[in-house]
């Protein structure tokens, strides 16, 4: 399982976004370069929809292949009344075979996209990964150095922390508190659910450009 948020941000505000995050979690960023690319499955395997993401690390000497499958969120009253989404997933490493395998096994190409820019993985509470990133669609199949961004001006942030059945409400409520620190710059909500740019932002984010990030949290 997995804890998420996800939210968006004007590009001109990503590196106060970035110094931030360097201040609040001691390590250095890494960079980020991943084509995903989606699969759903054919009228053969079944008639219950199924969603496959295949994901190729570009920053890698030798670009490595993740198989990522997200299932369904953890439904009921509890799960309403926590901040952040909780939803089964399953991820393992592949082979560069592994899209020629998807194909074989019947599953077909719904999309790729191009994700570009960098991420923070850091323990606090929880193990927590965020990624900031612009979506970058293809011109043609597979064609990478083409890329275009998807919304110019706009970047995507996504907070992670995996968790079991076990320790998900401690986690998701980890994810919650760290998630405060970023409110003056963003909104995290649960995927789908769109709340737009922060209106302080621009503010915040001078404010954290002119010291550096050296402001107390």
């Amino acid at each position: 399982m997995e804890c998420v948020v996800q939210g968006i941000i004007e590009t001109q505000h990503v590196e106060a976004l970035e110094i931030l995050l360097q201040g609040l979690c001691g390590v250095q960023r890494e960079r980020l370069r991943i084509h995903e690319i989606c699969l759903k499955n054919g009228p053969n395997l079944g008639n219950v929809a199924s969603e496959v993401r295949l994901l190729c690390d570009l920053e890698q000497a030798e670009p490595s292949w993740t198989v990522k499958h997200i299932g369904g969120p953890i439904r009921g009253a509890g799960a309403d009344q926590i901040s952040v989404l909780v939803r089964n997933m399953v991820e393992s490493k592949a082979s560069k075979n592994v899209l020629r395998m998807f194909y074989t096994l019947g599953y077909k190409l719904d999309h790729e996209l191009l994700r570009v820019g960098f991420s923070f993985q850091f323990y606090r509470g929880a193990q927590i990964t965020v990624t900031v990133s612009s979506i970058n669609k293809m011109p043609k199949l597979h064609a990478t150095d083409e890329a275009e961004p998807v919304t110019p001006g706009i970047q995507m942030v996504e907070v992670t922390a995996p968790a079991s059945a076990e320790t998900y409400t401690e986690v998701a409520s980890a994810v919650s508190s760290f998630c405060e620190y970023l409110a003056p710059l963003l909104h995290l909500s649960k995927p789908g659910i769109s709340t737009g740019v922060v209106p302080t932002a621009a503010a915040a984010a001078a404010s954290l450009m002119s010291d550096g990030g050296g402001t107390t949290l």
